[in-house]
């Protein structure tokens, strides 16, 4: 693990950068001791001949691209709103936007990122832009396509990250969610991941993505991923919160230069599906005594929490006012370790997504079976 690490230094020593190599090193040791390799910095960005230094930190990926560690997440934001949210954030200083074929909402979002790109504000280049494969495209010669309407819908001409959304695949076609009349879940199609993957591969080869990763896998998904893949995912997305910390999970892709983001990250109360905990996880009584505690928002304690351990978080938010607070105020404190511990002692295995539909699948990631 050691001697891998040192191979990943000496191809990020490239740059010749000073800063990098304090960041790299600073991975070597922890890929070496077993921990979390957050390596963040602030970076000027050179936007119209002037030099603006923005306010988030960005994580260094195993493949020398820097990823915001906030974003704004675009799921369940409506297309109708979603264009002036984006605006909004782009505004504020987001750089970093979580979108997905599924969200049926790109070419909204690419509407917003083409407008303030003409307005100068920033440039493509300033931008990270993830999207993700969705189930009804993983036979291996629809992959390309479906990166190709994501792209052409967001109005750029390469991704920053595409992701697998989940391993699981459904039938093949443009019924986005093919169902069984008999029994109401989703129709599978026999097509292995890794199979998809490979084709994903292509996409980073071909220039159409500099990063692949997946989405929603579990422990002895990924570790099958990586006895497979020719390249290794550079991201992991999972939910993760104070009720679900998924904590073996996140230690094995920190084990494997996998960065891990979290979705549902202040506990997607407003979701039609599980409810777990006693709480909304904004309303428990440790995470407002807390919060009263460090003078902050709930949500800013729970962003804290995430980023502090060095997870990237995409809190969704279609407020001006919510972004700005999740964007501005979450990386001028941290967390007391004791106060951390009784966030983290809230974990109930509570999960909100479950995507019950497609229980059967033999690729389901969290169904109460072991899956392959």
């Amino acid at each position: 693990m050691f001697r891998e690490g040192l191979l990943l230094a000496q191809k990020f020593l490239n740059l010749n950068n000073l800063r990098t190599y304090i960041y790299v090193t600073r991975f070597v040791v922890c890929r070496q001791f077993n921990r979390p390799f957050s390596l963040v910095h602030l970076e000027p960005k050179d936007i119209g001949g002037q030099q603006i230094r923005m306010s988030t930190p960005n994580f260094l990926l195993s493949n020398g691209k820097n990823m915001p560690m906030i974003g704004l997440g675009t799921w369940r934001s409506p297309p109708e709103v979603v264009t002036q949210a984006v605006k909004d954030a782009i505004d504020i200083g987001y750089r970093h936007f979580d979108c997905a074929h599924i969200y049926g909402n790109e070419a909204q979002v690419g509407a917003a990122l083409r407008e303030k790109i003409n307005e100068g504000l920033v440039t493509r280049d300033n931008l990270f832009i993830t999207s993700k494969l969705w189930n009804t495209y993983h036979k291996p010669e629809l992959v390309r396509s479906a990166c190709e309407t994501s792209m052409r819908n967001l109005g750029v001409d390469y991704l920053d990250l595409y992701l697998m959304h989940w391993p699981m695949a459904y039938k093949s076609g443009d019924n986005l969610y093919p169902t069984c009349p008999d029994t109401n879940k989703a129709v599978s199609e026999d097509i292995d991941y890794l199979d998809t993957w490979r084709a994903m591969e292509n996409l980073v080869d071909e220039g159409l993505c500099h990063a692949i990763g997946v989405s929603n896998f579990n422990e002895q998904q990924i570790t099958r991923l990586l006895s497979f893949a020719k390249l290794k995912p550079v991201v992991l997305q999972i939910e993760c919160h104070p009720y679900l910390s998924q904590k073996s999970l996140i230690t094995l892709c920190y084990d494997n230069a996998i960065a891990v983001t979290a979705y549902s990250c202040l506990g997607s109360g407003h979701t039609p599906y599980e409810k777990p905990g006693a709480y909304p996880l904004l309303q428990h009584p440790t995470i407002l005594a807390i919060a009263e505690k460090y003078e902050r928002t709930p949500a800013q304690v729970l962003l804290r929490y995430q980023t502090q351990s060095g997870i990237i978080v995409i809190p969704r938010s279609v407020s001006k006012q919510h972004m700005m607070d999740n964007f501005k105020r979450i990386w001028d404190f941290e967390l007391a370790a004791d106060d951390a511990k009784s966030i983290h002692d809230l974990d109930c295995n509570g999960r909100f997504m479950t995507m019950k539909a497609a229980y059967g699948h033999p690729h389901h990631p969290f169904e109460p079976v072991h899956s392959k």
